[in-house]
């Protein structure tokens, strides 16, 4: 188990986050459209997991702008941003963002991912969420960056992520 903060108040994570070189664990999380999307549909493919509470926070908004705009400059990459918010609110925001290069997927279904990814908040308030974190993965699944944000209100290091892709 980790440990992050929200404005420096410790929060308690569960589960066991990724390191560079180990295979991500699988995982089947809820498309816009409410079908089930598998990391092993997107085998092949390199991996950005854009992971967050909600998108209805600006740090977490701020990180889907980000990621929609490199991700229309990457190959054979698909970018998931992945949260706890309904497939319903994220496609709202979406929409009214413009944002069409980023693929959203919802927690609603599939909440073992939380632990499996070691970002399952599980001490109050944000308790049932995810925390930040960025993982990069090649297109067999394997870690090459993992970056566990250190305060939830923080945006992580974009540079660093896409950096591995280049």
């Amino acid at each position: 188990m980790a440990s992050v903060t929200l404005g420096g108040n410790p929060v308690t994570l569960n589960g066991t986050f990724p390191t560079v070189g180990s295979i991500a664990p699988a995982f089947s999380l809820v498309a816009k459209d409410l079908s089930d999307v598998s990391l092993a549909s997107l085998a092949g493919k390199r991996k950005v997991l854009n992971i967050f509470p909600s998108v209805d926070t600006p740090t977490c908004a701020m990180s889907v702008r980000h990621f929609n705009e490199s991700a229309a400059k990457l190959e054979n990459t698909v970018v998931l941003c992945i949260s706890a918010d309904l497939p319903f609110a994220q496609s709202r925001f979406c929409g009214a963002e413009g944002i069409e290069n980023v693929v959203n997927l919802s927690t609603m279904r599939g909440r073992e991912f939380l632990a499996n990814y070691g970002v399952d908040i599980t001490s109050a308030p944000l308790a049932g969420v995810a925390a930040r974190a960025v993982i990069v993965l090649d297109g067999n699944d394997q870690v090459l960056h993992a970056e566990l944000v250190a305060d939830i209100k923080d945006e992580p290091n974009y540079e660093a992520a896409l950096k591995v892709l280049a």
